[in-house]
């Protein structure tokens, strides 16, 4: 029963692991792009002529969502380059670093 337990415990991390970085950074990358057309004022319901001028909050959600996805892919890259070298990325300070594997 306890091997059971573990592999649900491993499959639940997984499922969460997938959704995050399968779903959700495109997902935030498609919001990202939306908030970019807003930030200039596109928007395919209005005609041209009624067409509103820049936004800059859409400008600033866009920024912020690519951002956390180039953060997220850095991040990645971080890792693996860091396992090649034989390191490890830490958490345990605000930002993240390299330390050797234990």
């Amino acid at each position: 029963m306890h091997t059971v337990t573990l592999a649900l415990e491993g499959a639940w991390k997984v499922l969460v692991a997938g959704l995050l970085l399968g779903a959700g950074l495109p997902t935030i990358f498609a919001f990202g792009v939306r908030a970019l057309a807003h930030g200039q004022g596109g928007d395919s319901d209005v005609q041209a002529a009624a067409r509103p001028g820049p936004n800059a909050v859409g400008w600033s959600v866009a920024v912020v969502c690519f951002a956390i996805v180039v953060a997220a892919a850095g991040l990645g890259i971080t890792y693996i380059v860091a396992s090649g070298l034989g390191q490890q990325l830490s958490f345990e300070h605000i930002y993240p670093t390299l330390v050797h594997k234990k």
